[in-house]
């Protein structure tokens, strides 16, 4: 599995490759996996860059993540700022949102590893990927950005088998998809909203909730925890729901059926 990846990287790293990085578990191992190629074939680290976008959808903590671990590579490390919310496809947060922010997104890479002479784009998509609704792979695939993990069929638990084979920590970091995943589709994108979002979901976090959502409905804020710490929430909110009353919500709520990846493509019927 693993020998197959890096015989895949080598070959692209070759004529040089830039490799969108968000610290999540998907990008830190195909960047440490391409380090690991370049050093058994001799391949210079100056034929890998990572490049991490700086955005209102994503948190900003993730980026000071990538900083660290890229620092440590000695990897060059470059920090894209996007603003999404320029474009008013993005905006308007329709179901194909995904696609449009992608489309963005990785065509300032693809701009950026042209102008500085790398050969390809690689990003961490996974082979479950394909399995639910991600709008954004279409727009990937339309640039040309190449996945490599999906490309050798690694699906998200083999993926953090590897992250933990390769003893990175990331083998259990919780999945941290963009703030615009915590709004219903149709409900235009406030740069207010998403910024109450990081600042109510980094308040769980210090709570000691790792895995969660702060889904938004208007002035109710819905958090979503994993079903087994249901009863530790209920034990701290008090302080929890005063906290995050102070961002300018109305109401706060638990949802009962804990947390769920992707639910409001479930709600739309999308997969």
């Amino acid at each position: 599995m693993k020998e197959k990846l890096e015989e895949q990287l080598a070959a692209l790293i070759k004529n040089k490759v830039c490799i969108a990085f968000s610290a999540g578990v998907d990008s830190t191992v195909l960047l440490y996996a391409c380090c690991e190629a370049a050093k058994k074939e001799g391949i210079p680290l100056d034929h890998i860059a990572a490049v991490t976008f700086s955005t209102v959808l994503h948190p900003q903590a993730d980026l000071q993540e990538a900083k660290e671990i890229t620092k440590q590579l000695h990897i060059r490390h470059e920090v894209l700022v996007v603003d999404e919310l320029k474009n008013p496809k993005v905006i308007a947060n329709g179901i194909d949102r995904c696609y449009h922010c992608k489309k963005e997104l990785f065509s300032k890479a693809l701009e950026f590893a042209k102008q500085n002479g790398y050969a390809a784009v690689l990003d961490g998509t996974n082979a479950d990927d394909h399995k639910s609704y991600r709008p954004g792979i279409r727009a990937i695939r339309e640039l040309g950005v190449i996945s490599p993990l999906s490309d050798q069929g690694l699906t998200k638990q083999e993926i953090r088998a590897l992250a933990a084979q390769m003893g990175l920590s990331c083998a259990t970091k919780p999945a941290t998809p963009c703030l615009a995943t915590r709004i219903p589709y149709n409900t235009p994108l406030e740069p207010q909203t998403l910024q109450r979002i990081e600042a109510g979901e980094e308040i769980l976090h210090r709570a000691g909730f790792a895995s969660c959502r702060l889904r938004v409905h208007g002035d109710l804020a819905r958090i979503e925890v994993e079903p087994e710490k249901l009863e530790q929430l209920i034990e701290q909110r008090e302080i929890i729901s005063r906290e995050i009353l102070a961002l300018g919500f109305s109401f706060v709520t638990l949802d009962l059926q804990g947390l769920r990846s992707g639910c409001y493509d479930q709600v739309e019927k999308l997969i």
